[in-house]
C-alpha cells in the first residue's frame, strides 16, 4: 500500500489541525480533505472515495455514529476510525455495531495513533476483551446445524480464535510457530470463505457462532 488517502472529520478546527499534523508525521497516510459534520463527511467521502475516515463522535447536526451508518452503507470498503474523548465500552460498542473498525482517543501520544492506524489499515488492530464481551452479550447461543456448516479448516478455526481473543497476527504467529505471513494468508483465506470484511467482523462471527469461547493452545 503506497499510500492511505484520509479524510478528517472533526467540528473543532483546532482538532482537525492537530490530527492532520499527527498524520503528516507518516508519509503512508495522505490526508484529502477534512470535514466539520457528518453530513460534510458524507458528501465529501461520495466525491473523493477516500480509504481511510477518522471520524469525530459528537458534531451538531449529523454525529459521527449517524455518519459512519451511513456511510459504511453506501461505501462498505472505507474504514472508519472513530476519535472520542471518551473510553465508554457501551459508546464505543455502539460505534462498532454502526460499521466503525476501529476507535481512537484522542488524548493517546502520536506515536500510538500512527501505530494503532498501520495496524488498523493493514486489518491488525485486535478489539479489547471487554468490548469482545459486549459484542457476545448480543448474540444468542449458536445452534448445532449452524456449526456444522462451518467452511473453515482446523487450521484456521484456530487463528480464528485466537484473532476473537484480541491478538495479533504476529502474536499468533508466535503462539503457533509460524511466520506472520502465513498468518495473514490463513486471515484473507477465512474473511473470504465466510465472506467478511475485517478483524471486527470476525470476531463477531467468532463470538456469535460460539468458537471464541473454545480453549486457545499455547
Amino acid at each position: 500500500m503506497e499510500h492511505v488517502r484520509v479524510l478528517v472529520v472533526d467540528d473543532h478546527a483546532h482538532a482537525r489541525e492537530a490530527i492532520c499534523s499527527i498524520l503528516s508525521e507518516d508519509s503512508l497516510f495522505e490526508v484529502i480533505g477534512t470535514a466539520s459534520n457528518g453530513q460534510e463527511a458524507l458528501e465529501l467521502t461520495g466525491q473523493w472515495m477516500p480509504d481511510l475516515i477518522l471520524m469525530d463522535v459528537q458534531m451538531p447536526g449529523m454525529d459521527g455514529l449517524e455518519a459512519t451508518r451511513q456511510i459504511k452503507l453506501r461505501f462498505p470498503y472505507v474504514i472508519v476510525v472513530m476519535v472520542t474523548v471518551s473510553d465508554d465500552v457501551t459508546f464505543l460498542f455502539e460505534a462498532l455495531k454502526q460499521g466503525a473498525q476501529g476507535y481512537l482517543l484522542k488524548n493517546l501520544t502520536p506515536s500510538t495513533w500512527l501505530e494503532y492506524l498501520r495496524a488498523i489499515v493493514s486489518d491488525d488492530a485486535p478489539l479489547s476483551k471487554e468490548l469482545a464481551y459486549r459484542i457476545l452479550q448480543e448474540f444468542p447461543a449458536p445452534r448445532s446445524e449452524d456449526m456444522q456448516d462451518n467452511p473453515l479448516t482446523a487450521r484456521e478455526l484456530e487463528i480464528l480464535q485466537w484473532v476473537s481473543a484480541g491478538y495479533t497476527n504476529r502474536e499468533i504467529a508466535d503462539q503457533l510457530g509460524i511466520s506472520d505471513q502465513t498468518v495473514k494468508n490463513h486471515l484473507k483465506n477465512i474473511l473470504q470463505k465466510l465472506q467478511l470484511e475485517n478483524r471486527v467482523q470476525l470476531t463477531r462471527y467468532a463470538l456469535e457462532s460460539g468458537l471464541a469461547g473454545r480453549k486457545l493452545r499455547k
